[in-house]
């Protein structure tokens, strides 16, 4: 019966589908040769079975072609697969194996993942990270995000003594009650000897300016303006130049462009007359904010044209002219001449015949003019200033000549941020209209300034008054300084001295100008601008600001100074 038992699974092998040796191997070197899966012994990986059977005969059946790469002992894995296919038996290891190998492939690809990307914090499973993410993620591998050219240049600390001078005079500003032993500011140029007269005149017109009227109220303020300024401002402010300077020129309002300050006034006729890389012609001492002005994002360059104190630092057309040749020779396109008048910080204002002669070299080497007249109407000398607009007769090409003119000094309004450009060239007013989209005037301001300048009997006041007390705080503050054997050159307009320092400096240099400078920061908590940075040729020479204190606080003043001479003199 046994016998006949075995028969019949003798009679059942040939009947099922084997899987072939090559589907499932393991491939072994040491292994020559592939054994049938009929011919291995079953009942050796099955516990299950409980009878033992003699070894099987092979089948006549043809062998495989021999194959080196096949492995017996891998072969013997799946075997138990074939025991459930076949009915006989090894249902456990049938089952175990395959989940076993599940197990460990999951293990292996879940440690092979773990070696490129960072295991997550929590248990869940997570989506694989990127590349950009990972990087992201990885403490310093990344480099500083970058600016552009003109944000690192303009981002570094300032390296002219005027902008430092200012900003250590306001961590430590004068007050006379809660701070009488702070810095002075006399190095900025700003005039509050009038302060009461501009205050008065808000307190009685800003309810009335702001609220009445269909201009002057909330339809006149609220709405978007035209950028370059309402016309109604451009007209007052016309007239009040034509009083300022002396009733000898009339400006067109349709030639003016209004800005928020001098500054953008001469930033955007750099962008109109030059490209990046050209530069214009300065006399020297010249206004250290210049330097930003056409630098910074413009990209023009300033060439300075040294004057001397034999000549009153005055304008001399050979330097001038030498200046030029020079700029030429080494490949720089020289667009215009930028100069302030009256002088910035001399004090001096160029004659008739200077402006004359200026002209004709501008049309000589087919250049630029450009002019700032910010401090026409704060005059106290008796030399009358002449306007460039005065000297443009109608045999001359006026399209090369522009103004620069501001509120901030002449009428004490230098937070209103009140500027105007007049040319007589149709393309830079087309193209200043435009770019004062960056730097429009607000709707309140230009409304509450017209209203200002269009009261004629105030503005007559303030010039008179203003003037007047300028005259006076000037004569006391150079008087003063003279009997300290400091001397200052001559001047007619303007809110500073150009004081001459040199014999209290050791060395004569550059080095000793700055080291006096550092003296009056630190010894007489004084803030003055150094000639060094008004980018004079000559050592020794300070602009002293005194429109920023009354006439009661020259004393204080002059007895702070005191300390540094005397220090310098028993030094020496």
């Amino acid at each position: 019966m046994g016998k006949q038992e075995g028969n019949k699974r003798k009679e059942r092998i040939p009947e099922t589908e084997v899987l072939p040796s090559s589907f499932f191997r393991f491939d072994s070197p040491n292994t020559t040769q592939t054994k049938p899966l009929s011919t291995l012994h079953l009942h050796s990986l099955s516990g299950s079975m409980t009878h033992a059977r003699k070894p099987t005969k092979p089948n006549p059946q043809p062998r495989q072609a021999h194959n080196p790469s096949f492995s017996t002992t891998g072969m013997k894995l799946i075997v138990p697969l074939q025991g459930v296919v076949q009915g006989r038996g090894g249902l456990l290891l049938g089952t175990l194996v395959p989940c076993a190998l599940f197990y460990f492939l999951q293990l292996y690809l879940k440690r092979r993942r773990s070696n490129f990307s960072p295991p997550s914090p929590s248990s869940e499973p997570t989506l694989p990270r990127t590349s950009s993410r990972s990087n992201l993620s990885s403490r310093g591998s990344i480099s500083r995000v970058r600016l552009s050219k003109l944000a690192t240049q303009i981002s570094r600390p300032d390296d002219s003594l005027y902008y430092v001078g200012l900003e250590r005079a306001s961590r430590d500003p004068y007050d006379a009650v809660n701070n009488p032993h702070g810095i002075i500011q006399l190095g900025l140029s700003d005039n509050k000897l009038c302060f009461d007269l501009i205050g008065e005149w808000v307190a009685r017109n800003l309810e009335g300016t702001m609220s009445g009227g269909v201009d002057l109220g909330i339809n006149g303020i609220a709405p978007y303006q035209t950028f370059d300024g309402v016309m109604e401002l451009k007209m007052a402010l016309s007239d009040f130049m034509h009083q300022v300077m002396g009733e000898s020129v009339k400006f067109d309002p349709y030639n003016m462009v209004l800005t928020a300050g001098a500054t953008p006034a001469i930033e955007i006729l750099s962008y109109c007359l030059a490209d990046h890389g050209n530069a214009f012609l300065v006399l020297t001492p010249y206004y250290p904010g210049f330097d930003r002005d056409v630098r910074w994002r413009p990209g023009v360059d300033l060439i300075p044209v040294h004057c001397r104190s034999t000549d009153n630092f005055n304008l001399n057309i050979t330097a001038l002219d030498q200046a030029f040749s020079q700029a030429r020779k080494r490949g720089v396109k020289i667009r215009g001449i930028l100069i302030s008048n009256p002088s910035n910080p001399v004090g001096n204002i160029l004659t008739q015949d200077m402006l004359y002669s200026l002209l004709d070299f501008a049309e000589d080497k087919n250049i630029h003019i450009i002019v700032d007249e910010v401090y026409a109407g704060s005059t106290y000398g008796s030399e009358k200033f002449v306007s460039l607009a005065e000297v443009l007769d109608s045999d001359i090409d006026k399209s090369r000549f522009h103004i620069v003119y501001s509120l901030s000094k002449d009428l004490s309004l230098a937070g209103f941020r009140v500027g105007v450009i007049c040319s007589f060239n149709d393309s830079v007013l087309a193209a200043a209209k435009k770019l004062t989209r960056f730097s429009a005037i607000s709707a309140p301001t230009q409304r509450l300034v017209t209203s200002m300048l269009s009261d004629k009997r105030f503005i007559r006041e303030y010039l008179e008054t203003n003037r007047k007390r300028i005259r006076q705080v000037r004569d006391e503050f150079v008087d003063c300084l003279s009997k300290l054997g400091i001397k200052c050159a001559k001047s007619s307009a303007g809110m500073f001295c150009w004081a001459d320092m040199s014999g209290l400096i050791r060395p004569y240099s550059e080095k000793g100008e700055i080291e006096l400078w550092e003296k009056f920061l630190s010894i007489a908590k004084i803030s003055i601008t150094p000639g060094s940075a008004c980018h004079c040729i000559e050592p020794g020479w300070f602009r002293i600001c005194f429109t920023t204190i009354t006439l009661e606080e020259v004393p204080l003043v002059i007895e702070r100074i005191r300390r540094v001479v005397e220090s310098c003199n028993s030094s020496s």
